[in-house]
């Protein structure tokens, strides 16, 4: 990972553009909050790494339901360092928080993140 990178680049990598191309889609106004206050202020700050910042993006995002969000930090966690193993601790962390079912689904995104299915 390169540490000059802005975080959303470092985290999206080769998706970035494709990840904003989507949100302007969906409402450019939406796409410009969430660039600039999401990534370019809140993950900015100083105080946790970026690896750290991404492994509780998952937590968050598992604990919501939100499979195509979540399956971004997961690819970004492992992006900004983070094992495989410590993707895979801090899903099963959850468990007892959030409950096994959602925990089930961020496995399968993580599956699916480590081994796509061709054409996919």
């Amino acid at each position: 990972m390169n540490d000059d990178l802005p975080a959303r680049e470092a985290i999206f990598g080769a998706q970035h553009d494709r990840i904003f191309d989507r949100l302007t889609g969906l409402d450019p106004d939406l796409a410009t909050y969430i660039r600039d206050f999401a990534y370019d202020t809140v993950y900015e700050r100083p105080g946790l790494d970026l690896k750290t910042k991404e492994l509780l993006a998952c937590t968050l995002l598992l604990s919501l339901g939100s499979p195509d969000e979540l399956r971004t930090h997961l690819r970004g966690a492992m992006r900004a360092g983070a094992t495989e193993q410590e993707v895979r601790e801090t899903l099963l962390f959850a468990a007892p928080f959030v409950g096994f079912p959602r925990v089930v689904a961020a496995f399968a995104q993580l599956r699916a993140l480590l081994h796509p299915r061709p054409g996919s």
